[in-house]
C-alpha cells in the first residue's frame, strides 16, 4: 500500500533538505534520495562560500535573502553556519570591471596585496572586494535542515531512486526504491537528474544542463593568514581560499556533462597547481584530495522554481547552477509559500498558472518571488 503525503520531495541535496525543513509542520512531507546518504553529489562538494556579488542580479537578490534567513537561524544554534570571509576578484581592469557588481567595491593593487600577501604583484592589475561575503559550514547547515524536518514530522528515505511516477487523480503516484508513495505535490529537486525525473514523470523536460566543476585541498609551504579572503580570477580560471593550514583550490571549469557521479579528469588539478604556483607564493606541495561536482543550469542561468504550467502538482526546484547553497534558504521560502498556497487554492485557480510573483490570495509577494518574477514569469514561458 502506498504511503500518503501532501508533498513528496525528490532529491536530498541542499535544495530538497531546505524545502523539507521549510514545509514540515505545515503539511505532511516525505523526501526520497536515490543515494544511500544525503547530499552525496553536488551539495557535499561545495566551495562553502556565500557571495552576494556572485552571479546574475536575481541570484544576488536570492543570496542576500538567504544570508538573512541563515543569520536568523544561527541565533539559535550552538555553532554558527556563517563566518565572515571576504571575497576578492583579481585580474585585468577590464575583466574585473565586467565581473564586479554593486556588492563589490574597487580596491587598489596595494590593498589587495595587503589582504592576500600570497599574490604575485605582477599577476593582476585590478581587484574588487566583497566584504559582505561569508564562509558557510555546509555540513552543519545540511544537518540542521535534516533535524528540523525530522523534528517537525517529515520522513526522509535514502537509497530510494525514483523509477516510476504518474499523475493519479488529483495527485501523483511514485515508486522509489522498494517503496510506493502518493502525494498531492511532487517536487523535483533532483539536481543534475531533474530532467530525467521529468521524463520518468511524463513531464516535458526543461533542457537543464549539468556542468563539471573540480576542486581540491592542497598542502602549501606558506599557509594563508587566518582572515584571508577567498580569491578568484575575474576570467574564471581559478579560485582559492584558506582551508585550515591548507588551501581549497579550483580551476573554475564549466564543462558540459551528463548526470553522473563526477570525478576529476587527469591533468585538471595538475595544471591548476602549476598556474597557482606561478601567480602566488603559496608553494603548493601536495594535493591531499580532489573531487568534481555538477552545477546544473537552465539556459538563462536563472534558478527554476515553480509549478509546471503543463503538469498540475509538479513543482520544479532545480537549475541552481553554482549558487545552490547561497540561494537555498530563499528558494525554500518561496517554494514552501507557493506549494502551501497551491494546496489552499486547490479547486479554484491552478497554482501552475500563477507566475512566480503571485500568491494564492493575490496578497503581497515575497522579495524572493519578486526577484524571480522579474526574470522568469513561469516555468514554461
Amino acid at each position: 500500500m502506498a504511503a500518503q503525503y501532501d508533498v513528496l520531495i525528490v532529491g536530498g541535496g541542499i535544495a530538497g533538505l531546505s524545502l523539507a525543513s521549510a514545509l514540515a509542520g505545515n503539511c505532511s512531507v516525505a523526501l526520497v534520495e536515490a543515494e544511500q546518504e544525503l547530499a552525496y553529489h553536488t551539495s557535499s562538494r561545495s566551495a562553502r562560500q556565500l557571495i552576494p556579488s556572485y552571479g546574475p542580479p536575481v541570484v544576488q537578490e536570492l543570496t542576500v535573502r538567504t544570508l538573512e534567513l541563515i543569520a536568523a537561524r544561527d541565533a539559535g544554534l550552538p555553532e554558527p553556519v556563517l563566518t565572515p570571509r571576504s571575497f576578492m576578484l583579481i585580474g585585468s581592469e577590464q575583466a574585473v570591471a565586467a565581473e564586479a557588481s554593486g556588492h563589490m567595491r574597487s580596491i587598489t593593487q596595494a590593498e589587495a596585496l595587503e589582504l592576500c600577501p600570497a599574490l604575485v604583484p605582477d599577476s593582476f592589475a585590478a581587484a574588487g572586494l566583497d566584504t559582505g561575503s561569508f564562509g558557510c559550514n555546509a555540513p552543519l547547515l545540511l544537518e540542521d535542515h535534516r533535524q528540523r524536518a525530522l523534528a517537525a514530522g517529515a520522513d526522509i528515505i535514502t537509497g530510494a531512486r525514483v523509477h516510476s511516477a504518474q499523475r493519479l487523480g488529483s495527485g501523483w503516484q511514485v515508486g522509489a526504491g522498494m517503496e510506493a508513495f502518493e502525494a498531492g505535490v511532487l517536487v523535483n529537486a533532483a539536481g543534475a537528474w531533474a530532467d530525467e525525473l521529468a521524463v520518468i514523470s511524463g513531464v516535458e523536460k526543461l533542457g537543464l544542463q549539468p556542468y563539471r566543476r573540480t576542486a581540491a585541498i592542497a598542502a602549501v609551504e606558506r599557509p594563508l593568514p587566518e582572515h584571508s579572503p577567498m580569491v578568484a580570477a575575474a576570467d574564471n580560471t581559478f579560485y582559492f581560499r584558506r582551508e585550515g593550514g591548507d588551501v581549497l583550490i579550483s580551476p573554475s571549469e564549466s564543462v558540459p556533462s551528463g548526470p553522473e557521479d563526477a570525478k576529476p579528469r587527469p591533468g585538471d588539478v595538475e595544471r591548476l597547481v602549476a598556474r597557482l604556483n606561478q601567480v602566488t607564493t603559496l608553494g603548493i606541495t601536495e594535493v591531499r584530495r580532489a573531487w568534481t561536482g555538477l552545477r546544473t543550469e537552465a539556459a538563462d542561468g536563472v534558478p527554476v522554481a515553480g509549478f509546471d504550467a503543463e503538469a498540475p502538482g509538479f513543482y520544479w526546484l532545480a537549475g541552481q547552477g553554482g549558487y545552490g547553497f547561497q540561494t537555498s534558504s530563499a528558494m525554500a521560502e518561496l517554494a514552501a509559500a507557493q506549494i502551501l498556497a497551491g494546496q489552499q487554492s486547490a479547486g479554484h485557480q491552478s497554482a501552475g498558472h500563477r507566475n512566480a510573483g503571485e500568491t494564492a490570495d493575490a496578497g503581497p509577494a515575497s522579495r524572493t518571488a519578486q526577484a524571480l518574477a522579474a526574470t522568469r514569469w513561469s516555468v514554461r514561458r
